[in-house]
């Protein structure tokens, strides 16, 4: 259900209420109970329910949705992943030379 908020023009109070989109709308402030509530238009807001949201849940035959890291670039670093033109070396390197 949507979460709505609603301000009252006679106090300022704001609150926010879960409910149907087929509940009419309130009217009665809840701090003061006069009837000057109005419903502001805010940012969408919602709460996720239930046993939980996993990787498989919206997936076709054969696709990942996860993320993939960028993969290096061959020419930019030497034979063990250190920078180019860094001025540290490599174990490997150190030892071939």
């Amino acid at each position: 259900m949507p979460i709505y908020e609603y301000e009252c023009r006679g106090c300022g109070e704001r609150t926010e209420v879960i409910q149907k989109f087929s509940d009419p709308a309130l009217t009665d402030c809840p701090s003061c109970g006069a009837p000057e509530l109005s419903k502001l238009v805010s940012a969408a807001g919602f709460r996720l329910s239930g046993g939980g949201w996993y990787e498989t849940d919206f997936k076709k035959a054969g696709q990942r949705n996860l993320k993939e890291s960028p993969k290096p670039d061959a020419g930019a670093s030497g034979s063990c992943g250190a920078p180019a033109s860094g001025s540290g070396g490599c174990a490997a390197n150190a030892q071939a030379g």
